[in-house]
């Protein structure tokens, strides 16, 4: 095929995860629950930071902006995949598929420069607390948020305009999704240059943010370490903990997807784990925040507490 086929291609068909009509309800069933999960639990902390002006810090500004990042990155995938579950064509069409791609490769990279973000931040706090609220001054949060959202498009844009501008020989993705691997397979052509950029896309967007989170880690605990009280020390952790928590999850998941050698990989595989990345993460991220922090507990409760109050007044009252 040359490349006015690809130009022409108007539509793609994705695999999807399952072709058995029984499991795929129960998948529609069980991810729409997560969906939801999702979407109402990041929207509930940015509510919660919004509302409450004591959440109204480094370390909650780049929070809210982690679970904007999250819903995001949630519907660029899940309605779609939802709405196939339930039909018998699962199509999807050329542009559509272009900016599916574009759009969650977008988020999934700004979320790694976030999370090196919010390790930077947990590094001043820990190691530098008499001058945290001058060095993590307003400004300087905005134009980190701004930077490492505007870092994780430019990558995005740079994939999707290599990736689209090859000749594709056939038009089915095995994925639930029009993932960059998965596009790739569709290829006539050698790929080799394709997968150098994908290495140093790689490296850039998730090993130079690990180093980051390691290095920023390596210094807090060594300056946990000189805390002499057990009361310090306890404090100083949990205020890491969640974040901790949920870097090893993204990292974790990127790595083994992108960074490992292609000869190990495998389609199915690598569906489990963007499908691990693209759902699980994004519905476990405001859970860990939320049930492991005291002061997003502490706002809930009080949020709740007024909601019942009034509901109690209004019912009076009528």
């Amino acid at each position: 095929m040359g490349r006015e086929n690809q130009t022409w291609m108007s539509e793609f068909i994705l695999l999807g995860l399952s072709r058995c009509w029984n499991t795929q309800v129960s998948l529609f069933v069980l991810f729409l629950v997560m969906y939801l999960v999702t979407v109402l639990g990041n929207f509930l902390i940015i509510l919660l930071i919004r509302l409450d002006s004591r959440l109204h810090t480094p370390m909650y500004f780049f929070l809210s902006v982690l679970s904007f990042v999250d819903i995001c990155y949630a519907n660029s995938t899940v309605p779609q995949m939802l709405v196939h579950f339930l039909s018998a064509r699962k199509s999807i069409p050329f542009h559509s598929c272009v900016l599916q791609l574009f759009i969650s490769l977008a988020m999934g990279s700004s979320e790694f420069f976030l999370l090196g973000a919010m390790a930077y931040d947990r590094y001043v706090a820990v190691c530098h607390p008499l001058h945290y609220t001058a060095i993590m001054h307003g400004g300087l949060c905005l134009a980190l948020a701004t930077g490492c959202l505007g870092a994780g498009f430019m990558n995005s844009l740079m994939q999707a305009v290599i990736i689209f501008q090859l000749p594709l020989c056939h038009n089915v993705i095995n994925h639930f999704a029009c993932e960059m691997l998965a596009v790739l397979r569709l290829t006539c052509v050698d790929i080799s240059f394709n997968k150098v950029m994908v290495a140093i896309s790689g490296v850039l967007v998730i090993m130079l943010p690990c180093f980051l989170v390691l290095f920023s880690y390596a210094r807090i605990v060594a300056a946990i370490l000189h805390i002499r009280s057990a009361q310090g020390r306890c404090k100083a952790f949990e205020t890491c903990a969640s974040h901790l928590t949920v870097v090893s999850m993204c990292f974790g998941t990127a790595i083994f997807t992108y960074l490992r050698p292609s000869a190990g990989s495998s389609a199915e595989q690598e569906k489990m784990v963007a499908l691990f990345y693209a759902v699980v993460t994004p519905m476990l991220n405001p859970l860990i925040y939320s049930l492991r922090n005291k002061e997003v507990m502490s706002t809930l409760r009080r949020l709740l507490g007024k909601l019942s109050e009034k509901s109690r007044l209004l019912t009076v009252s009528c």
